[in-house]
C-alpha cells in the first residue's frame, strides 16, 4: 500500500465501527440479520458519520466506537435507498473529520486505500490499490450507480468504510467485495451525499426526487433475458404472483434483455403504478399484473 504512515494516522481517527440492532419483526431481517456490523466515517465534526444503507436499515439502536474506544449511541439522520447511502448523527461532542472529494477529480489507475472496521473492538483494516473502473453498475437487486468507483483493493473489514485518495480526501463508501474475476471492491462514491447534503440532512431523504416503482426482486442475466433470482418477503413482486425462476419477456410490452435498461423502465414510473410483467415459467408464457411499492416505505 502506497499511503505513508502519516496519512493513515490523520485519516483513521475518523473512522467508526458500527454496532446496529433491529427488530425481529422488520422486514430487512430475514435477509440482513437483527445484528449487523459496520464501518463508517466522521465527514462533520458535528459528528455526522457517512456509512452504507444496509448496515442501518430498520436500526432500533446504532452503537459507534471511535479508534480511541470511545463509545456513542448515534441516530440515523439520513437515508437514501437509490444511493445505497445512510448518514448518522452522533449526539453530542466536536469529533475529528475527513474531507469529501468527488469522483470527477478522480482517474483510472490512481491509487486509494480503504479503512474498515475489523468488528474486533476498536481495530481497523488497511488496504490499498488502485482504481480499476470508474462507471455505471448495477447490482442483482434493484440498484443502479451512474457513476460507481470500483478499485483493485479488497475490502478486508465491514462494509460502510471509507475509500481514501492519497491526499486524504475521503472518494467513496465501500459497499461490496466483487470477486467475480480477481478481488475488487465497489465504492460508492462521496457526490451522491454531498450533492444533495442539505436536503438528506433536512429531510432525512430525498424529497425532491420523485418516488420510483420498486417490487423487491432479485434478478440476473441470462443470454438476452433477465431471470428472477429471488423476491423479497411479502414484497409487491411476491404478493402478485412473480416466482424465482421466472424469465422475464416483457413489461408493459417491452421486450427486456438488458437489466440496466429494465431498472431504467422501471423506474420511469413511480410507487403505486401497476405493470404487466410477461414471463416464461414452466414452459408457458403467462402475463402477471404487479403494483408497484415503495421501497422507503417498506423498510421505513
Amino acid at each position: 500500500m502506497n499511503a505513508s504512515v502519516k496519512l493513515i494516522e490523520q485519516v483513521t481517527p475518523a473512522t467508526v465501527a458500527i454496532h446496529v440492532r433491529v427488530p425481529e419483526q422488520h422486514h430487512s431481517a430475514p435477509m440482513l440479520g437483527t445484528e449487523r456490523m459496520g464501518s463508517g466515517a466522521i465527514i462533520d465534526p458535528a459528528g455526522y458519520i457517512l456509512t452504507v444503507n444496509y448496515v442501518v436499515i430498520g436500526a432500533s439502536t446504532v452503537h459507534v466506537t471511535l479508534l480511541d474506544d470511545s463509545q456513542y449511541e448515534a441516530e440515523v439522520a439520513a437515508q437514501d435507498f437509490a444511493s445505497g447511502l445512510a448518514v448518522l448523527k452522533l449526539a453530542t461532542g466536536r469529533f475529528p473529520a475527513v474531507p469529501l472529494c468527488p469522483s470527477t477529480d478522480l482517474k483510472l489507475g490512481d491509487e486509494v486505500f480503504i479503512v474498515a472496521s475489523s468488528g474486533e473492538g476498536n481495530g481497523r483494516r488497511l488496504s490499498g490499490g488502485g482504481l480499476t473502473v470508474i462507471g455505471p453498475f448495477d447490482a442483482y437487486w434493484e440498484y443502479h450507480l451512474d457513476r460507481a468507483l470500483t478499485c483493485s483493493a479488497m475490502n478486508l473489514g465491514l462494509g460502510g468504510g471509507p475509500m481514501f485518495d492519497l491526499k486524504g480526501r475521503m472518494v467513496g463508501v465501500v459497499s461490496l467485495n466483487l470477486g467475480e474475476v480477481g478481488k475488487f471492491s465497489l465504492a460508492i462514491p462521496t457526490e451522491h451525499f454531498s450533492e444533495h447534503r442539505d436536503e438528506l440532512l433536512r429531510y432525512g431523504r430525498r424529497v425532491s426526487r420523485p418516488s420510483r416503482a420498486w417490487f423487491g426482486m432479485y434478478s440476473y442475466p441470462l443470454r438476452d433475458h433477465i431471470v428472477i433470482a429471488g423476491l423479497v418477503p411479502d414484497g409487491p413482486g411476491e404478493k402478485a404472483g412473480l416466482k424465482a425462476g421466472d424469465v422475464i419477456l416483457a413489461i408493459d410490452g417491452e421486450e427486456v434483455s438488458d437489466r440496466r435498461k429494465m431498472y431504467e423502465y422501471l423506474w420511469s414510473h413511480r410507487a403505486g403504478e401497476s405493470m404487466a410483467f410477461r414471463v416464461f415459467r414452466n414452459n408457458a408464457i403467462r402475463t402477471i399484473a404487479v403494483i408497484s411499492g415503495n421501497v422507503e416505505e417498506f423498510y421505513g
